[in-house]
Order: structure tokens, then C-alpha cells, then sequence
């Protein structure tokens, strides 16, 4: 009876450590990657190009914001929500939205300004008592707003995948993030993306699995042009 005891506390023991090992490998991610996934679809989906190219780099808008995304998560910011006096961190950490911000100004456009803007001339539909210009913009339900009412407004239907361009904006319920020009075997794009401390890449297949907490898919052809 005594070593059948000594023998079960000894199993429990290796399953103990088997068990915090597999928590130590899920939770100590100590660097986010920033490998791109390699595309796995194999038919042909012709990448949409925007008509404006707001900086003048001879790339279209929407080619902009795509590359300007990858730029920005190739410094590999470390994810923590700060409030930062004129807006925009500037040491090394970051949030969702900054990727679409950072996407955005690599592209000529600078969305503090222009959701600020928004804000006052249309300041009911934000449903915010006091405006802040630091922050407001790094608000995932501003920027839902501000989205809905500026931009073009496409379908949020994850299967009609040639409708999903690189360079969109498409925005869940309490995250938001850049849609990838790669895509998995089945043709849905990946999302570039900045969700939590212990994401493993910034770069991933996400949408399926949030497909039910999609609220908007956008594209960046501005209804009031600045």
C-alpha cells in the first residue's frame, strides 16, 4: 500500500511539472514575432489600389497604409495601454490602434487630427463628454465611429474573401487592426494586429476565429477629403 501511495504521488508530481511547463511555454513569450506568414492560397486575388496617393511616394494610398503597418510592427512595440501628452507613444510601446495609425500616417494621414476634428463637428455621434485629443483616437469605439462615418463601409462576411483587401481596416468589438495581402489555404486574410503581452506574432490568422465579433470592414477612400 505504501509504494502504491509513493508511486501515485510520484505521478502527480511529473504531471504537476508537465503541467507548468506547458503554462511556461504558452505565457513566457518574451518577444512577439514579426515574421510574415507565407501566403497559402493558391488561387490568384488581384490586390485592390487605391486612386489617391496622399504623400506623394508614387504608392497608392491603400498599397501605403499596408506597408506602412508592417513598417511600424518591425519595431516591435511592446503592448500596454499609456496615456501619452500629445497622443502618439514614443517609447516603444503601443496598442491596436496604433497600428492603424501608424499605417495611416505612413501614408500621409494623420488620424489624430482628423478623428479630433470629427469629434467636434459631430460630437453626439461619439456619445463623449469631454473631448481629449490624446486619447481619442486611440479608442477602439471612436474610431469605429469615425470609420463608419468617413470611409467607404464594405461586408463583413469573412467567405466572400475577394471583398477582404490588404491595407482595409476592419474592426471587432473591442479590437481593431489592418487587414493582411497574405492569406491562409482557404483565402481569409491574416490580420496585422497588436492584441495582448503574450501575442506570439503580429501578424496572424485571426479572423476566423473573431468572425462573430466583426461590427465594421472598411477601406480607406475618405468621403471628405483633407
Amino acid at each position: 500500500m505504501k509504494q502504491k501511495r509513493v508511486f501515485k504521488i510520484i505521478v502527480a508530481g511529473i504531471v504537476l511539472a508537465a503541467v507548468a511547463v506547458l503554462i511556461y511555454k504558452r505565457f513566457s513569450y518574451k518577444e512577439t514575432s514579426t515574421k510574415r506568414p507565407r501566403n497559402a492560397y493558391k488561387k490568384k486575388i488581384e490586390q485592390f489600389k487605391s486612386s489617391t496617393d496622399k504623400d506623394g511616394d508614387g504608392i497608392d494610398d491603400q498599397s501605403d497604409i499596408l506597408e506602412s503597418a508592417l513598417e511600424y510592427i518591425q519595431t516591435k512595440p511592446k503592448y500596454e495601454s499609456r496615456y501619452y501628452i500629445g497622443g502618439s507613444p514614443d517609447d516603444g510601446y503601443g496598442v491596436c490602434t496604433d497600428v492603424v495609425a501608424m499605417g495611416l500616417k505612413g501614408a500621409g494621414y494623420d488620424l489624430q487630427k482628423l478623428v479630433a476634428e470629427d469629434i467636434r463637428e459631430h460630437k453626439d455621434d461619439y456619445d463623449i463628454k469631454v473631448a481629449d485629443s490624446n486619447i481619442d483616437y486611440r479608442r477602439v469605439r471612436n474610431l469605429q465611429v469615425y470609420f463608419k462615418n468617413n470611409t467607404k463601409s464594405l461586408g463583413t462576411d469573412i467567405s466572400k474573401i475577394e471583398e477582404w483587401q490588404g491595407g482595409d481596416i476592419v474592426i471587432f468589438k473591442k479590437h481593431i487592426g489592418i487587414v493582411s495581402d497574405r492569406r491562409d489555404k482557404n483565402g481569409v486574410p491574416y490580420i496585422i494586429h497588436h492584441g495582448s503581452k503574450i501575442q506570439r506574432a503580429y501578424e496572424q490568422n485571426y479572423l476566423k476565429g473573431k468572425a462573430d465579433e466583426i461590427v465594421g470592414h472598411y477601406r480607406w477612400e475618405i468621403k471628405n477629403k483633407k
